[in-house]
């Protein structure tokens, strides 16, 4: 309910950022605004800068120029590895699970960021170890029964098809406790049927547990379904953002996706 209550917030802002490689212009002064308690999609053809933008929202890339602010506050002095504590958690195109581990012990990997106890702690098997121990399996076991993982929560990852190794990367990524939730591609491999599942959990990650999603994905019907706004990028430039609708309509997406030739047919 909190999310539904400050949706009119912004939880991400993104203003004027750039990003080069080289000769390459990867991202030119591309902004927009994420409203906490919403789905946004993140579109455009292949190289249109979508997962660059991603890298640095999770500060695998630098920018050039521009800001990035997440709740109000700079994101890009953030530290690489206190993304996940300050609350952005991430999927990504290709699984990076550890296939010999069950979903379960994938699941708590992510809880990581939310421990306390350090090495002497653990050494010394002192009580606030097993405390938290406790804590963090409790929280992974109700994240599989979320994600309807139940039936395979002891099971090797490795052995699981594409799919439901598709649910446990996103448990996994929801194990931080995340406010805002990057998803990178989650229907890439999906049939249509997991594809409409997929749907219904987005919204559902969003509506239950207040987290705010932003979508990078080539499936079309899956953004204009679960979006509340669409940002579409081409050659590293924001060509539209607005509703699904507007965004499906307007002329440079579809010159984009299409090209003039077949507009002006």
């Amino acid at each position: 309910m909190a999310a539904v209550a400050s949706a009119t917030a912004n939880l991400l802002e993104v203003r004027d950022v750039t990003v080069r490689f080289g000769g390459i212009t990867a991202l030119d002064q591309v902004s927009f605004d994420v409203a906490a308690g919403s789905v946004v999609g993140l579109i455009g053809p292949n190289g249109a800068g979508k997962t660059t933008l991603f890298n640095c929202l999770s500060r695998l890339y630098d920018c050039n120029e521009g800001r990035i602010d997440f709740d109000g506050k700079p994101l890009l002095s953030v530290p690489r590895h206190r993304i996940a504590a300050l609350g952005i958690g991430r999927t990504f195109q290709n699984l990076a699970l550890f296939g010999s581990m069950s979903v379960l012990d994938n699941v708590m990997v992510g809880r990581h960021c939310r421990t306390g106890t350090g090495f002497l702690a653990n050494a010394l098997r002192l009580p606030r170890v097993s405390a938290e121990a406790r804590a963090t399996e409790q929280r992974a076991r109700e994240l599989v029964s979320f994600m309807g993982l139940d039936d395979v929560a002891g099971i090797a990852v490795s052995q699981l098809p594409f799919a439901t190794q598709k649910r446990v990367e996103m448990a996994r990524a929801l194990a931080a406790d995340p406010r805002l939730l990057l998803l990178d591609e989650p229907a890439a491999g999906l049939n249509h049927e997991e594809v409409s599942a997929l749907d219904a959990l987005i919204r559902e990650v969003c509506d239950r547990l207040g987290v705010t999603v932003l979508l990078v994905e080539h499936h079309m019907s899956l953004v204009m379904n679960v979006s509340d706004r669409v940002v579409a990028l081409n050659f590293g430039r924001r060509i539209a953002e607005g509703t699904p609708a507007e965004v499906q309509a307007h002329p440079d997406v579809i010159e984009a996706y299409l090209g003039v030739a077949e507009v002006a047919a």
